[in-house]
């Protein structure tokens, strides 16, 4: 399957964010996130039903609710993560991680 040139997850947030920001706002941070964590939650029942289609579409939208989240509260998706974990783990500060594990 061709999927295209890859995007950033800057443009993918901005996808989002041209598709759903006025049903986003109007719908508010709060509301917006219970969608996500219901998500979320769809996405763990496929998990344990070992159902591999249903886990994709739920990623996606968990995904999809997280960056519709972000752009209500003003987040910077990709500037978040980088800032976060762009030079390894932040605990050990090494690629890969050499945290024990707990």
């Amino acid at each position: 399957m061709d999927r295209g040139p890859s995007r950033s997850l800057a443009s993918l947030q901005n996808l989002f964010r041209e598709v759903y920001i006025s049903r986003d706002l109007s719908r508010g941070a709060d509301r917006t996130l219970l969608w996500l964590a219901s998500e979320l939650g769809e996405l763990a029942d496929a998990y344990l039903k070992r159902d591999t289609r249903s886990m994709r579409e739920e990623a996606a939208d968990v995904f999809a609710w997280l960056c519709s989240f972000c752009n209500v509260v003003g987040i910077d998706l990709e500037e978040a993560v980088m800032q976060k974990y762009g030079n390894g783990c932040p605990r050990c500060s090494s690629s890969p991680c050499r945290c024990p594990m707990v």
